[in-house]
């Protein structure tokens, strides 16, 4: 699958993107205008995503002046990450596009999180601890596009999925090329990096080792152009696996069942 980004003359004018980030341990809200990103407000602190990304949002509105009417949509991490971060992003969303009757742009985390290494030319692996042993991941390369111009189309390796970290390690080891790593899994995941990896890999620097904001208005730009929205009533967030409670629960439906 690719993906192409900033070719030339592609878009409209005048479409204005607002984009949430709370799959994480970073809270993220930005404003992007065309090719212009107006605003973005990003905090990594010991707060709660339901203290922090309102009066973000609401921040944003005041510092620019920005009328909300005159959005376009609502560009939003869709999963997978931390499930109390997604139901706050998706819950401020759907708000948001019931009260202003925008669509929704859902954009994978994983692809978000990728997006912020465009143009680089070792495999990207976006890691968020998903606890349990697991990280979701996923694998990604940026390619230049054949065109001449300024674009990059991103091809995606491998879906964004929860597997143990051993088993994208060696899916990266068979592809033989080096690879940048990033997000939250990397401090959790380091020092098994040092143990099974058998390809050359960096670490992101900190200006792009989490989630962001920009980065979802950016494919949220494209996606929307490509029609790929939903309204408020149609979004939620892809958890990819179930979450403790719900596990719990089947384990003892099972225990019951024998």
């Amino acid at each position: 699958m690719r993906r192409s980004y900033f070719e030339e003359g592609k878009w409209g004018g005048d479409l204005k993107i607002l984009a949430l980030d709370s799959s994480g341990l970073v809270a993220s809200v930005a404003l992007a205008e065309d090719d212009n990103l107006i605003a973005e407000y990003t905090v990594q602190y010991k707060k709660t995503h339901s203290q922090t990304l309102l009066p973000m949002l609401e921040e944003i509105g005041r510092m620019v002046e920005l009328d909300l009417s005159t959005v376009d949509a609502i560009a939003v991490a869709a999963g997978p990450g931390s499930f109390t971060g997604l139901r706050i992003g998706s819950a401020t969303a759907k708000g948001l596009a019931f009260a202003l009757g925008k669509p929704i742009i859902p954009v994978p985390t994983l692809d978000g999180l990728a997006f912020q290494m465009c143009g680089a030319k070792d495999l990207v692996c976006p890691i968020m601890d998903a606890r349990r042993s697991q990280v979701y991941t996923g694998i990604y390369e940026f390619q230049s596009d054949r065109t001449g111009r300024s674009a990059y189309d991103m091809h995606v390796i491998r879906q964004q999925c929860a597997v143990s970290f051993d088993e994208i390690a060696e899916a990266l080891n068979k592809l033989d090329r080096s690879v940048i790593f990033l997000g939250d899994g990397v401090p959790v995941f380091r020092e098994r990096m040092e143990q099974v990896m058998c390809v050359p890999f960096t670490v992101a620097p900190l200006h792009r080792a989490r989630q962001s904001a920009a980065a979802l208005a950016s494919l949220g730009r494209l996606y929307y152009e490509q029609g790929r929205t939903v309204d408020g009533a149609a979004f939620a967030p892809d958890y990819l696996r179930l979450s403790q409670a719900e596990r719990e629960r089947a384990e003892k439906e099972r225990e019951k069942s024998l």
